[in-house]
């Protein structure tokens, strides 16, 4: 090994820890925390997933809801930092499990990530493009001809279902070229990322505020937190009250931030290509959770307040574009649309 005395400060740690750095620093504490935030996507899980909220709870479950799972997702996001801070090496958990456990323990978490890597890339690259095709629709009328006429994502038709898998196929080709041949261009995208999920969930908010259509006016704060959904299908009878709805549906409404808010593993599995790992991947993990739970909360409740008729969002499965298109001009719910498709292109 080389002369420990030459070796820069991350070097230095790795080799204590009996682990040679292969990988290069190009990331900046930044850009680490900056791939986290872009994974969790407010601008993806609040929008796709919206509907478990709405249907296993209603806006109890999301008003309430969001920011108290949020507070135990930033526990384990602290207890994760503690750990990148102490093992800042590429591979992260498995690693982690591997060293504070077994080998075999070691084995099976690297597998399990990687299982649950491969499935949520798929979901998140197929909901972008659902999304891009649903933003196409409220642009382009030749696109909408093609479109489903439900208010709905619905089952939709054969030849919409078509359409969203070619989007799909073409946007993991495209996201897989950036991944293979250049972490530096990936890095840029990742730092914009931030950006544009800040200024794009700051838009949608303003939009949802300002711009409603004429006619249209917000919900009032009560029924924000207090009304309550049950649309699972006769789940309990379908009630609303009693201990079957506070035990076994309203928790399921608790996916929504669940969903969301995962992710964050990712600067921990990077802290070996960045700088100062043992500070800025610790940092990474929790500012990302908790940044992304106070700006989806703003972006949920804002949703919430702009619902004009909250039985044909139940009737509409929850599917959040309702409440967009109830409340906004056609257009202007594009607007918010292409925000949304461009925030789960970054998070893909």
């Amino acid at each position: 090994m080389a002369d420990i005395d030459k070796l820069s400060d991350d070097e230095r740690m790795l080799a204590e820890l009996g682990y040679k750095q292969e990988l290069h620093r190009s990331w900046s504490g930044f850009s680490n925390f900056a791939i986290s935030f872009s994974i969790i996507s407010i601008l993806a899980g609040c929008f796709t997933t919206f509907y478990f909220g709405w249907d296993f709870g209603g806006p109890v479950a999301i008003s309430l809801g969001w920011p108290f799972i949020s507070f135990f997702i930033l526990l384990i996001g602290f207890c994760m930092s503690e750990l990148v801070s102490a093992y800042p090496t590429s591979g992260g958990i498995y690693w982690w499990a591997s060293k504070l456990g077994s080998v075999k323990a070691g084995y099976y978490t690297g597998w399990l990530n990687l299982v649950g890597l491969i499935a949520i890339v798929a979901s998140v690259a197929y909901g972008a493009a659902t999304y891009l095709d649903l933003t196409l629709a409220h642009f382009s009328d030749s696109w909408a001809a093609g479109w489903p006429n439900e208010a709905s994502f619905g089952p939709g038709t054969s030849g919409a279902i078509q359409r969203d898998f070619w989007l799909f196929l073409i946007i993991l080709l495209i996201v897989s070229l950036v991944n293979i041949f250049s972490s530096h261009l990936l890095s840029i995208i990742n730092n914009v990322s931030v950006w544009w999920h800040v200024a794009g969930a700051a838009a949608v908010v303003i939009i949802l505020w300002f711009f409603l259509k004429p006619g249209a006016t917000h919900w009032n704060a009560t029924d924000v937190f207090t009304y309550r959904v049950n649309n699972t299908g006769g789940m309990f009878g379908g009630e609303t009250d009693g201990p079957g709805f506070w035990l076994f549906v309203l928790p399921l409404g608790f996916l929504l931030t669940q969903y969301t808010i995962t992710g964050y593993d990712a600067s921990a599995h990077l802290s070996e290509e960045t700088q100062g790992a043992a500070n800025s991947a610790a940092k990474g993990i929790w500012q990302s959770i908790f940044y992304s739970a106070i700006g989806g909360w703003i972006l949920l409740l804002t949703f919430l307040f702009a619902v004009q008729k909250p039985e044909d969002v139940t009737a509409g499965f929850g599917f959040v574009q309702i409440i967009f298109d109830q409340a906004l001009e056609p257009h202007m719910a594009g607007v918010v649309l292409l925000i949304a498709t461009a925030g789960q292109l970054f998070c893909t």
